[in-house]
């Protein structure tokens, strides 16, 4: 399985219908604005498909440093004229799914505003 291509093209189309391809069913969650570790797929979904409807289209991976078993992709967006700078960093099974999914954002300014977007998008997203 090549989950990085996968990866790229769900973020690309942004088709989070496609995150049960590469998330594992124990795949743990770790997010910048929360303290404790999120458990399971269907959390890792709920906050990965918040992030791509909090991000736009200037949203692009600017570096990747892989190996078998971990990926870090860099990447670049501005949200509200504040530029976010930040990592995905994934850890693979054996069967090349992802079973941790840790985000580290920059500067503090852009972890401020992803925490007030964010918080809102899974409001929204929970009342529906």
């Amino acid at each position: 399985m090549n989950t990085l291509a996968i990866w790229h093209d769900i973020v690309r189309q942004r088709d989070t219908a496609r995150f049960n391809e590469v998330l594992a069913e124990d795949c743990v969650f770790l997010s910048p604005i929360v303290h404790t570790p999120q458990q399971g797929r269907d959390l890792t979904v709920l906050y990965l498909t918040a992030a791509l409807n909090v991000f736009n289209d200037s949203f692009e991976y600017v570096k990747e440093v892989v190996t078998a078993q971990h990926a870090v992709l860099e990447f670049t967006c501005e949200v509200d004229g504040i530029l976010v700078n930040g990592v995905d960093i994934m850890t693979f099974d054996e069967a090349g799914k992802i079973t941790e999914f840790k985000v580290m954002v920059r500067p503090l300014k852009a972890v401020n505003l992803l925490h007030a977007k964010m918080k809102a998008m899974l409001e929204s997203m929970s009342a529906q």
